[in-house]
């Protein structure tokens, strides 16, 4: 899985509400040789599960931990059936080419990847979310709508 836009990676933890920026940290059994073959081997259920990626980087913004937590938060609320959330730091990727092929150059990126039968069928970059955190209604609103228009079938809306 050299050049896939997938990485499987498990959720990391990042500390709720705070204003520091403070990047969160891997946990579990997360392996970071492991191709997209084995991940979706783990369970048949991820073979048709779309992912929602939240790339940040080493040099994080202000709002960066804020918005971060409330993608969570939202994603636990709504989509944590039916897609996969993954929160990588893109600045150290070696092996999976996740800045040239998203084109990530902000601190904070997050890209919606369709898939379907273990292949990755498009992708959309959501912009800005880290600008938009001041009103959370709004943002929850915007975030849900753009999954929902891009992977979903919109059932999930609020």
């Amino acid at each position: 899985m050299k050049r896939l836009s997938v990485l499987p990676a498990l959720l990391l933890a990042l500390a709720a509400g705070t204003a520091s920026a403070q990047l969160p940290e891997y946990q579990g059994a997360y392996t970071p040789g492991q191709s997209l073959q084995e991940y979706f081997a783990e369970s048949e259920q991820n073979e048709n599960k779309s992912i929602i990626y939240v790339f940040f980087n080493n040099a994080p913004c202000e709002t960066c931990p804020q918005t971060i937590d409330l993608i969570e938060k939202i994603y636990y609320s709504y989509y944590s059936q039916e897609y996969s959330l993954f929160l990588i730091n893109y600045a150290e990727d070696q092996d999976y080419d996740f800045i040239e092929t998203y084109n990530l150059r902000n601190p904070l990126e997050v890209v919606l990847v369709r898939i379907s039968d273990g292949s990755a069928f498009g992708y959309r970059k959501l912009q800005n979310l880290q600008d938009q955190i001041s009103d959370p209604v709004s943002f929850t609103e915007n975030f849900t709508n753009e999954v929902n228009d891009f992977l979903g079938d919109g059932s999930s809306s609020l």
